[in-house]
């Protein structure tokens, strides 16, 4: 806001860091000069013409004053006032330009956190953007929503435009988009993915009345909602792995494992009931390796896909499961440009099937 001495300090908390603003008051606030940093200087004096860190993209901008309500479609309004983003490109290494030239086939690059994977991947689809490419062209895997959104907007700032095809997504995003696609275009059912807490009321009914022969000392377990969800995590990791029933069943004896064995049992009756009551219905495990199922079955269409898919890029692949290695070995089989970052020390979604050493073998 501007204040009668001319300056105003308005701040907001943000996930990052706080976000300090300035204005100076120019021709009765008409016109102000926007600076944003990540954090205020400890004598709290912001120098005009000032660089900052915007928060919410984790990048340098340079701030511009502009008129008020005169904002332009690329630019972003900061307290009711339009500012003009400029995000330099960021000073690369020569390793880091090799990825850039990078043209065919798989890419698999490393790094320990805070070394710029991320940022490395964005001004690789960013400059690829400017040299020509159609976004449409790109597959931008994040490990989850959050980092989609990110990364969306990271690239957005950095080709100093807004990009409406929605190239950062998870995995999941992209199989139920491709599986919704074709539904609709063989006039079939449209998928819909099951929700934990659904898969959980399913499996908790399914108990009370299933066949399955349990170890003994599981009976009281049976009935709670604990043993449910860990069911539900066992069965979504075997599908991930694209272990049928019979296949878990096999373990199970091979390791002496009879909860596996009775899991196996189970799952049987849990896909036929699933297929009935819910049809076309997919839990998140079941919609990666549906997708990977319908391309590998359907030459026409993984032609389709991997042309129209020119560049994919996954950020931290070390948090990819199973079926998310075989939907990558799927698209960029055929020689499509692949390029992954990788931290071989972390994976923070090791509960939810990542395998970091598994990832890294396997791309």
């Amino acid at each position: 806001r501007c204040q009668s001495r001319g300056q105003g300090i308005g701040r907001h908390r943000s996930r990052r860091a706080a976000q300090v603003v300035h204005f100076t008051h120019e021709e009765g606030c008409r016109r102000a000069r926007v600076l944003i940093v990540g954090r205020p200087r400890p004598d709290g004096v912001l120098g005009r013409g000032e660089r900052g860190i915007d928060p919410r993209l984790g990048t340098d901008v340079v701030l511009h004053h502009v008129e008020r309500g005169s904002c332009h479609p690329n630019d972003r309004s900061v307290g009711g006032l339009c500012c003009d983003a400029r995000v330099p490109a960021p000073t690369l290494s020569a390793a880091e330009q090799q990825v850039l030239r990078h043209r065919s086939g798989p890419l698999l690059v490393l790094g320990g956190p805070g070394t710029g994977k991320t940022t490395l991947l964005v001004e690789l689809v960013a400059s690829r953007i400017r040299n020509g490419l159609d976004p449409s062209a790109v597959l931008l895997l994040a490990p989850s929503r959050r980092a989609g959104v990110d990364l969306r907007d990271r690239v957005a700032a950095a080709v100093g435009r807004t990009i409406r095809e929605p190239m950062a997504r998870t995995a999941h995003s992209y199989a139920f988009g491709l599986l919704r696609r074709e539904a609709l275009a063989r006039g079939e059912v449209v998928p819909r993915l099951l929700g934990a807490a659904e898969q959980e009321l399913m499996i908790t009914e399914l108990l009370r009345h299933s066949a399955a022969r349990w170890p003994d000392g599981l009976e009281p377990a049976l009935r709670t909602r604990q043993f449910a969800g860990q069911l539900r995590d066992l069965i979504l990791r075997a599908v991930e792995r694209d272990l049928d029933p019979g296949e878990l069943d096999r373990l199970g004896v091979q390791y002496d494992r009879p909860m596996w064995r009775a899991s196996a049992s189970f799952s049987v009756e849990y896909a036929q009931v699933t297929a009935l009551a819910q049809p076309s219905a997919y839990d998140p495990a079941e919609l990666v390796r549906a997708a990977v199922d319908l391309l590998r079955t359907e030459p026409g269409l993984l032609a389709d896909e991997r042309r129209e898919r020119s560049l994919v890029v996954v950020d931290d692949i070390t948090e990819a499961d199973a079926a998310l290695l075989d939907l990558l070995e799927v698209l960029a089989g055929g020689g499509t440009t692949l390029v992954a970052t990788a931290d071989p020390d972390s994976a923070v979604y090791g509960f939810r099937g990542a395998d970091p050493q598994l990832s890294l073998i396997h791309i």
